[in-house]
């Protein structure tokens, strides 16, 4: 549903007429402003926030940057981008998260990549940061070493609109739609990717809270793999394992014992919410 009262965000050039930015956010007032001012600076044709239905002030800040607010009425990241989307009327859309800061200039240079080289979906680098504490710290650097800062993701990624909205998300995905959407591009023949050059800030939480609600739908993303893709999806549950051991034998050999505790935790904590998945009857 559209949220029937007016923004504020009023008039502004337009650099990028063909191109459309999609932030989905729920009680994100802590961090939404800053993405959507580093968003509007990039002159995209619209700025569609997609409001999870927050409690915060979220919708409030984001009347002051977004030209259309809708909401996805608390069905989740998948269908919030999806929704973002079909709200969009130019041909290609950026689907940019919450937690995302763009560099001036990055989201031009991000779609002159994208139609150079021909490319159905773009994903930015992602240049990961967080605050003081241990768990936020532990997930950057792990962000930033692991093998998976170069696998196609949702974060900040230029789409083809039509070619989105046919393949579309799968709801049933809390984590793991990412994964899930590449394997379908790819066996379309769909080029998909992440740039090398253009790279944008992506923050995360502090706290332990936060590090674990990324492992345990990390997990069930993974477990959703399975169910669905049955033995082609199998090898993926060697995923927490091979990213817990080689991210505990880097920390040993660079002196980093420090970030032992949080490679235990990310592989008992995902296989813990995987097999929690596998074992729950699926709905329907």
């Amino acid at each position: 549903m559209i949220d029937p009262r007016p923004t504020t965000a009023g008039t502004r050039a337009t650099l990028l007429p063909t191109l459309s930015v999609v932030v989905p956010a729920r009680d994100a007032e802590a961090i939404v402003e800053a993405c959507l001012q580093s968003v509007v600076r990039q002159g995209p044709a619209a700025v569609i926030l997609v409001d999870g239905r927050s409690t915060d002030g979220t919708v409030e800040i984001a009347r002051r940057y977004a030209d259309v607010i809708v909401s996805d009425e608390g069905r989740g990241l998948p269908a919030a981008r999806s929704i973002g989307a079909r709200t969009a009327t130019t041909p290609l859309v950026a689907l940019v998260d919450a937690d995302v800061i763009l560099p001036d200039g990055s989201l031009a240079a991000l779609l002159a990549e994208f139609e150079r080289d021909g490319y159905t979906a773009l994903q930015a680098g992602l240049l990961s940061e967080s605050g003081p504490g241990y768990w936020g710290q532990a997930l950057a650097a792990h962000h930033r070493t692991g093998r998976s800062r170069y696998w196609f993701g949702l974060v900040a990624t230029i789409f083809d609109r039509e070619v989105l909205l046919q393949h579309g998300f799968d709801a049933s995905f809390e984590s793991g739609e990412d994964i899930e959407l590449r394997w379908r591009l790819a066996q379309s023949g769909a080029k998909a990717g992440v740039s090398r050059q253009v790279i944008v800030r992506h923050r995360f939480g502090d706290t332990f809270a936060f590090a674990r609600g990324q492992f345990r739908a990390d997990g069930r993303g993974l477990a959703r793999m399975v169910r669905k893709h049955g033995w082609r999806g199998v090898r993926l549950l060697l995923l927490p394992a091979a990213a817990g051991a080689r991210g505990i034998l880097l920390s040993l050999v660079r002196r980093q014992p420090r970030w032992i505790p949080y490679y235990c935790a990310f592989s008992v904590l995902n296989y813990t919410a995987m097999l929690g998945e596998l074992v729950r009857r699926p709905r329907g």
